[in-house]
């Protein structure tokens, strides 16, 4: 795996830092996308010392920014010309809610849209390695998600569930669409549910304090460990098993159906249309 580049957004703590570790023991190239320099260094030093790699290093990117995304772009295409692996890890969910300094209602900003960017700005890199993998990390939570075409930004009706859900399922739809526009290259793009993973998913982004909780609870009695959970994350990204598998969703390695709302490819469409107007996507960083 020498000379493979890796992303993985998220990666200060939980699922991120444990895919970073394993990534980086496989030796794997890995940039750990983070939001604060402070606890993305103290993370890096982890990294480092877990893994035994010293090819691990750190660049800012807010995903609840989109010139933050875009400068992290730039940043990462002018020092690099090709990324094989892009783990969309990073994820909130918000008891109260909040806004990204965009505007974006911070589930759907952060775990969907902020993501949607980054991925589009970097296709031309993934599309330059043997074979680009896209891993977004999803949840089971989609099952309860639907898309609030009226209101996506909740500003009439929220609450941590429903906005936590839409994201969730944002991120199935996204899989599925960018996959069905890659079908022509030997980018994949493929999706996941970590099971019911004890994260920092709920600690506050500007303080870093909050409480720990569950990434999505499913019908486990238990807390899986960050390790156990990026263990899907790790396999999409580096299993010749799923070599030219694409626009799938994965849970404990395994592929799985569906819902039937999560493979409506009209609405996917009419949401990718909407995400695009959302992030400002220039004419010449469309698909």
């Amino acid at each position: 795996m020498s000379n493979q580049t890796a992303i993985v957004t998220g990666a200060n703590s939980g699922m991120g830092l444990a895919t970073t570790i394993e990534l980086a023991r496989q030796g794997y190239h890995v940039i750990m996308a983070c939001r604060s320099e402070k606890r993305g260094q103290e993370a890096l030093q982890e990294a480092v010392r877990q893994s035994g790699s010293s090819a691990i290093e750190l660049m800012l990117c807010d995903l609840g920014s989109l010139e933050s995304i875009r400068q992290f772009a730039r940043t990462f295409r002018e020092r690099h010309d090709r990324l094989d692996v892009l783990v969309n890890n990073a994820g909130v969910v918000m008891v109260k809610r909040k806004e990204t300094s965009d505007g974006f209602e911070q589930s759907i900003g952060i775990n969907h849209l902020g993501h949607f960017l980054l991925t589009l700005l970097l296709i031309e890199p993934l599309k330059v390695a043997k074979q680009g993998r896209v891993v977004n990390v999803s949840s089971g939570a989609y099952k309860a998600g639907k898309i609030h075409f009226e209101d996506p930004h909740l500003h009439k009706s929220y609450n941590p569930i429903k906005s936590y859900a839409q994201s969730k399922l944002a991120n199935v739809l996204f899989t599925r669409a960018l996959a069905r526009k890659l079908s022509d290259t030997s980018v994949t793009v493929n999706c996941l549910h970590p099971g019911a993973v004890g994260t920092s998913i709920g600690v506050d982004r500007n303080t870093g304090f909050g409480t720990r909780i569950m990434a999505f609870v499913g019908k486990l009695p238990f807390f899986l460990s960050p390790e156990e959970g990026a263990g899907t994350a790790v396999y999409l990204a580096t299993s010749p098993e799923v070599v030219g598998i694409t626009g799938r969703y994965f849970y404990q390695q395994k592929e799985q159906q569906l819902k039937k709302h999560a493979v409506d490819d009209a609405s996917a469409e009419r949401f990718w249309i909407w995400s695009e107007e959302q992030v400002g996507l220039k004419p010449d960083e469309k698909l």
